[in-house]
Formats: C-alpha cells, sequence, structure tokens
C-alpha cells in the first residue's frame, strides 16, 4: 500500500465545496439585464439557505415556507427569485456535484499513472462524503424522495458526475475477466455509502480511502497465477519431510 498523505490544496478545495452556492458558478451572481445585484444577492442567499434545508431534512420533507421562513421572507415572495421547489433543488444538486467534482480534477491532475489518479479520486471522494460540512451526499441521497421528472435531471447529473471514475477506470490495467461497470458501481457504492459505516477514531479519512484503493488494485493475472504456482510448487517440494508418518496402535500420526 502506498504512503498516505494529504493532497496538495486539500483545505483550498475543501473551502470550495463548503461555499459551493458562492464558488462554483459565480457567473451566475452576475445580475442580467432584468436583475439588480441586490436581486442576485439576495437569490444567492436563497439558494444557500435552501442547500442547508434541503441537506438536513431531504427534498420531500422541506417546504417552501420552511426555506421562505428561514430566509426571512413571507413564502409568496420567494417565487419572485425562484421557478419552483424542483428547480431551486436541481440548481442546488448540480452545484453541489460541480464543487465535488472540481475538487476531484485538481486531485487527480497532477498524476499521469491511471492507478494513481484512481487513488487520488478515492482519498478526495471519501473526504467529501465524510466531511460534517459537505451538502454532497445528503443530497444525492435525496434522489430517491424526488418527483419522477426531476429524479431524472439529478440522475442525469449523477452520471455525468460518475463519469470522472468511469474514464478513471477505463484506462485502468484491469484483467479481462472484471468487469468494469460492476467494478466502478462497487468501488462507487463503499465511498457513497460511507458514513452509514464509517466511525472515527481508528483511522484517519485517507488511510481508509487507501485501504479501499488497496483492495480495489487489482494486479494482472498472469503474475499473480505465477505467484500462486511458485508457492504451490515450493509447497509441493517439502510435502514429503513434513508428511512422515509413524504407525502407533495401527493409527497413521503425522512423526513431529
Amino acid at each position: 500500500m502506498t504512503s498516505s498523505r494529504k493532497s496538495p490544496g486539500r483545505k483550498a478545495r475543501a473551502a470550495v465545496e463548503r461555499t459551493v452556492l458562492s464558488t462554483m458558478h459565480a457567473a451566475s451572481a452576475v445580475p442580467n439585464s432584468d436583475e439588480t445585484a441586490a436581486q442576485a444577492e439576495r437569490r444567492q442567499e436563497i439558494l444557500e439557505v435552501a442547500a442547508q434545508l434541503f441537506a438536513e431534512r431531504g427534498y420531500k420533507a422541506t417546504s417552501i415556507r420552511q426555506i421562505a421562513d428561514a430566509a426571512g421572507m413571507m413564502a409568496g415572495s420567494l417565487y419572485y427569485h425562484i421557478q419552483s421547489k424542483e428547480s431551486l433543488f436541481v440548481e442546488i444538486h448540480n452545484r453541489a456535484l460541480d464543487a465535488a467534482a472540481s475538487r476531484i480534477f485538481s486531485a487527480i491532475a497532477p498524476h499521469p499513472s491511471p492507478w494513481a489518479r484512481l487513488q487520488a479520486a478515492c482519498v478526495e471522494l471519501l473526504d467529501i462524503q465524510l466531511s460534517l460540512t459537505s451538502i454532497t451526499l445528503p443530497l444525492m441521497n435525496s434522489i430517491i424522495s424526488a418527483p419522477p421528472d426531476v429524479r431524472s435531471a439529478l440522475i442525469k447529473k449523477r452520471d455525468e458526475f460518475e463519469a470522472i471514475f468511469r474514464n478513471i477506470i477505463d484506462d485502468l490495467p484491469l484483467p479481462p475477466t472484471i468487469d468494469r461497470d460492476i467494478y466502478r458501481i462497487l468501488l462507487l457504492r463503499v465511498l457513497n455509502t460511507a458514513s452509514d459505516w464509517y466511525r472515527s477514531g481508528r483511522m484517519s479519512h485517507d488511510q481508509i480511502a487507501e485501504q479501499i484503493f488497496t483492495i480495489f488494485k487489482h494486479q494482472d493475472l498472469s503474475d499473480t497465477d505465477a505467484r500462486t504456482s511458485t508457492r504451490a510448487g515450493s509447497r509441493a517440494a517439502t510435502a514429503p519431510g513434513r508428511s512422515k508418518v509413524a504407525r502407533r496402535g495401527g493409527r497413521p500420526q503425522h512423526a513431529p
């Protein structure tokens, strides 16, 4: 297993994700011809408030009235800044995944090797999912409670995000017996459900990511078979010396 290390700029990338609504799409904060600077700033505040509510309560349990109350405005006034609860959630969900993707791209950029890129991606995604300030995982988990039309838009964005891992895995020198889609699904399942099984204390986020990466780093089968054959041959060569028996009481027993 390679040594555990923190990726360069981890704190900077974490800051990006924590402030996703104000950094990833900065252009959206620039008022258009029909929007004043004050209106753009107010809308940004609504996005940040709604993001926290969606992350804490989930899509279904979060109402427009709750968002308006948290933003300090009347529910009817909220529609001046947003089209609907559905469109608001899709926008926030997409921004969160964009921020997570930005962190992962930054983490893998220095690495030319596919295995090194996968390792960096695993470390970064696990850190995102286990961060107490992250809204990425809660928003992704809300997909199931969203209406069908909203769910389809969310799944499309999730698939775009997972393409990062799909492209990395496509470049891995995996044995031909391993299905790359199943490989990717299992790896992402472990990383994306980390908050369900992770317990702090024994290992750091980076150490756990290293363990996951090591388990998924498959060596070429020809090398594995060669080592297995060597070990089997070694055992066979020493077997006669270990299998001497002496008959005591009519029963064959191994000699000490």
